[in-house]
């Protein structure tokens, strides 16, 4: 299934909702974890692709403050909410760019890194062979995807209910897209389709902590381009949806802090 234009589409408020509320939830855990696996490899020079509002581009900038990075997105807003943490970092260049159509030299990187983006891109094989192209040879493309909605806890539960509110024509934004691409052998071979080789997936299940189900349901249904199909669908609105999902995650999960199982895949070649 292609997945709309409008799931690429994180404007208005959702990249400062993101960053507040989604990030820490669900995004730093890996964040994390993605930069512990690149640090081992002490690249001098660094790309990352859909870097959002800099969830790895922070602890990257940290742990590796002699590496040259270069943080990208297509998504200006994204990159603007990301430079409001990192304005002072001297090794990272930001840039607006399309993965599928980097504009960078061949052999450009040691690294090239991506948080939770490969699953928007239109081409993932057109993407995976410029990873390759700008690759130093022996470089090592490191990202990661979702898992499957059923193992992600949050987002199973919101979307469960928003099929519950509309039955006809739910919202299926978290289903479709971030979590639509999962299966480890489509994986391996779309990398190997683009030339890459050595290639390893892992599955790493963490935790995701929110400091009340309001603040989860707010993240899913505000936070992400969830928002517009939400909002597209009319009655009873943006804000009486995101009560339901706080409802939904409540009785689940209880009140006050919550915390509830992530899964994601992550990915390792080299080109």
């Amino acid at each position: 299934m292609t997945a709309p234009s409008s799931d690429k589409v994180f404007a208005g408020s959702v990249p400062q909702i993101y960053d507040r509320l989604m990030v820490p939830m669900i995004f730093a855990p890996y964040a994390r974890d993605l930069a512990q696996r690149i640090k081992g490899h002490r690249p001098r020079d660094l790309l990352e692709i859909a870097a959002g509002t800099g969830a790895v581009t922070t602890v990257l900038a940290a742990e590796l403050p002699e590496t040259r990075i270069t943080a990208t997105d297509l998504n200006e807003p994204m990159l603007a909410q990301a430079r409001t943490h990192l304005a002072g970092k001297t090794n990272i260049t930001w840039q607006q760019a399309d993965a599928l159509s980097l504009p960078f030299g061949d052999a450009s990187f040691d690294i090239v890194a991506c948080q939770f983006g490969v699953m928007f891109f239109p081409d993932r094989v057109k993407c995976y062979a410029e990873a390759r192209r700008v690759l130093r040879p022996g470089g090592r493309f490191l990202f990661n995807a979702w898992d499957k909605i059923a193992d992600n806890e949050f987002a199973d539960v919101m979307q469960q209910t928003l099929r519950q509110m509309f039955p006809a024509d739910p919202p299926e934004f978290m289903a479709r897209t971030p979590h639509g691409y999962h299966d480890p052998q489509r994986i391996s071979a779309d990398l190997t389709a683009a030339g890459f080789r050595d290639i390893a997936i892992e599955t790493l299940t963490l935790r995701s902590p929110s400091p009340s189900a309001q603040d989860a349901a707010t993240a899913y249904c505000q936070g992400t381009p969830m928002r517009g199909e939400i909002e597209a669908r009319g009655e009873p609105g943006l804000d009486a949806v995101t009560q339901r999902v706080t409802e939904a995650l409540a009785r689940r999960f209880g009140n006050g802090p919550i915390d509830g199982k992530i899964q994601a895949l992550v990915i390792s070649a080299v080109g």
